[in-house]
């Protein structure tokens, strides 16, 4: 049976010991052990377009690649996610993440599902999306749902028909996620409403980016969000898209409902340069990608990147464990994985004392 030993980053504390498992954990015994050596839950990242020169919209192959190479870096589960795109595109990268779904590839992470992100945005909150946005019609939500494969769906609130999308998506156990959106707090608590009315579960796209601001008399997206305390958020800690204490005051609102992900393009893993996102060119420079504007366009980050960041931000290690794994998990449902205890699965990443990725488990199973 393998076993690791070291720092073991537990949901209530940290401790020293040995972590054993097969395919889920068996058992922690504490005791002395390296303490530059930290074990933790493996990272789940809901908004993932690429990586290693590759993308969701790509297909299959597309998938694989991308797949692969967030897993080294500590990404055990991810959620491929599509581009705004004439919406016979769309629906072919869904159908190439499904593919990759059902051919359980052990060299990869866990993928779920994927993440719908467009074409139901708001035109004038595209960031750096193509204009493809295409209105909200009971043929698309047929379209969509009839693959059985998108378990995360990104929404402008203020679209005609975002209530039918609520209730669609929300009975079909797909999490809503307002994002690319101009709609005001009360249309955004209105479609919360709605999404909760069906069963469902609300979160927002990338916190404070593709959202507009936060005023007092005028809260908008953000203001909806931090007050919103059952709501989850997902956020881009990559130095780029968002101010440290604009971070830290988000943490501050939603300690247990604020998740990292990378939102990372093909640009992740490459060196500096021309990329494209949604067949735009895009550059890659000074870590950050953008269009020829200066319009940030997704990141090239990677979740470990965004766990040393957050941890020099003065977050503890257990905190932006949290954050990486079992946050995510609460979101997306995924009461199997998350957190390293007893009968959960043993997606396991190990850190050394610089927080660099050494070894990934999946399921038990050692890919790095």
């Amino acid at each position: 049976m393998p076993s690791l030993s070291g720092q073991i980053v537990l949901l209530s504390e940290v401790k020293l010991g040995r972590l054993e498992f097969d395919d889920v954990v068996q058992r922690f015994t504490p005791g002395p052990a390296q303490t530059d050596r930290f074990i933790l839950p493996g990272f789940i990242d809901t908004h993932v377009h690429g990586g290693a020169g590759a993308d969701t919209m790509d297909g299959a192959e597309g998938v694989r690649t991308l797949a692969r190479f967030h897993l080294s870096h500590g990404t055990t589960t991810l959620y491929p996610t599509t581009i705004t795109s004439p919406w016979e595109n769309v629906l072919a990268a869904l159908k190439g993440v499904r593919e990759v779904i059902t051919t359980k590839d052990v060299g990869l992470p866990d993928i779920p599902g994927a993440h719908l992100e467009g074409p139901f945005i708001s035109p004038e909150r595209l960031g750096a999306q193509p204009p493809f946005t295409l209105p909200i019609s009971q043929e698309r939500l047929d379209e969509a749902l009839a693959l059985n494969v998108v378990r995360l769906v990104t929404i402008a609130p203020e679209l005609e028909h975002a209530a039918l999308a609520a209730e669609r998506f929300a009975g079909a156990c797909v999490r809503l996620s307002v994002g690319h959106s101009r709609a005001s707090a009360e249309e955004v608590q209105s479609f919360a409403a709605a999404v909760r009315r069906a069963g469902g579960t609300l979160g927002f796209t990338h916190l404070y980016n593709a959202m507009g601001g936060l005023a007092g008399r005028d809260p908008g997206i953000v203001g909806a969000a931090l007050a919103d305390s059952e709501a989850y958020a997902e956020l881009i800690l990559d130095g780029q898209h968002v101010h440290e204490v604009s971070f830290l005051a988000a943490l501050g609102a939603k300690p247990n409902h604020l998740h990292l992900v990378t939102d990372a393009t093909r640009a992740a893993g490459l060196g500096e340069g021309e990329t494209r996102l949604g067949g735009r060119k895009v550059i890659y420079k000074d870590g950050a990608v953008r269009l020829k504007d200066g319009t940030l366009a997704g990141s090239a980050l990677t979740l470990d990147v965004a766990l040393r960041n957050a941890v020099a931000a003065g977050l503890t290690l257990q905190t932006v464990s949290r954050m990486l794994s079992a946050t995510p998990a609460g979101y997306m449902g995924l009461t199997d994985r998350g957190t390293l205890e007893v009968a959960r699965r043993a997606d396991v990443v190990v850190l050394n004392g610089k927080l660099e990725v050494e070894e990934v488990y999946v399921a038990g199973r050692k890919v790095c």
